[in-house]
């Protein structure tokens, strides 16, 4: 398949226009968001919503991300990411298979539903993580465009998926919360260096591949401005596949827990890598999509 978003393949990193739609579904008044709601995902590439879950679902899906924590050894090991240079886990992947509460949260109309209609398609979970960043030890993710990665190393052929942080735990202006640059969606900053061979091993605990040109994130952030989105337990943050994004460390003693599920079109499923030989596994880029078909109702009547 043509390219039409190459990265890593010259000596200067571009700034290239977005060649896909944000919101691929017609909004019509029996849709998930409001008109106005869509119309801000559109224009500035992310969406907050608050009090999405009710607190007996919130508590809920707090006990078991915390039994994964506790119990790490129940837990495939490859899913497993610690800190860089530590032993605290920074991300624990494909917890919709290894969780039950994981996979009903996945599978949910308030979060699926949204997927399909800003997506225009049936959806399928890419990719499923639980982001942890420990009190004292949690490090910084790095600015960064999800869907350059999955580009180049994991063959997703267009900007047709999204991001949907649940927050667990209280995201304030102190742990680390996620940061993006609002509006840079629109935009394709390609990065320079060749990517290694298995990249994945050390990019999930520090990026050096895929990483954007310090100053062509200066003049997006001069002219865009950063946004760091809070909220409490139960807010779900929506973004969009290319949106510039990253969050800085944890030095505070309250730990930052955040549920993402990355949501792709079902026609958007992933081909040969656009810049490497060989596709990172199955729990970080699932090849063989199952379409998910949205659940009503609470958490707390499955689970319970």
């Amino acid at each position: 398949m043509y390219d039409i978003y190459p990265s890593r393949r010259q000596a200067e990193s571009r700034l290239l226009p977005r060649l896909d739609p944000v919101i691929h579904g017609e909004w019509t008044p029996d849709c998930p968001l409001s008109r106005h709601q869509a119309e801000q995902f559109d224009r500035d590439g992310y969406l907050v919503l608050e009090d999405v879950f009710s607190p007996e679902e919130m508590v809920c899906l707090q006990k078991e991300a915390g039994a994964m924590l506790g119990d790490p050894a129940s837990l495939a090991p490859d899913t497993i990411i610690t800190e860089p240079g530590g032993t605290e886990i920074r991300s624990i992947f494909e917890i919709h298979v290894q969780n039950r509460a994981m996979a009903r949260l996945a599978a949910d109309e308030r979060l699926a539903g949204v997927a399909r209609f800003l997506l225009g398609d049936e959806v399928y979970l890419h990719q499923s993580r639980l982001n942890y960043k420990p009190g004292f030890a949690g490090k910084e993710f790095f600015w960064h465009s999800d869907f350059e990665t999955w580009h180049v190393e994991d063959g997703m052929p267009r900007m047709r998926a999204l991001s949907m942080s649940v927050l667990l735990s209280e995201n304030t202006q102190h742990n680390g919360p996620l940061m993006l640059i609002p509006g840079s969606h629109r935009h394709y900053l390609t990065c320079v260096g060749e990517t290694p061979e298995d990249h994945y091993k050390s990019s999930l605990k520090k990026q050096e591949y895929g990483v954007p040109d310090e100053q062509r994130l200066t003049e997006l952030a001069h002219e865009l401005g950063i946004v760091a989105p809070l909220g409490k337990p139960g807010t779900m943050i929506i973004f969009d596949c290319n949106v510039m994004h990253g969050s800085n460390g944890n030095i505070t003693p309250f730990p930052r827990a955040n549920v993402f599920l990355v949501y792709n079109a079902l026609s958007n499923r992933l081909q040969a890598p656009f810049g490497v030989d060989t596709p990172r596994p199955d729990f970080i880029a699932t090849r063989e999509p199952i379409p998910i078909a949205p659940v009503s109702g609470s958490l707390i009547e499955e689970l319970t």
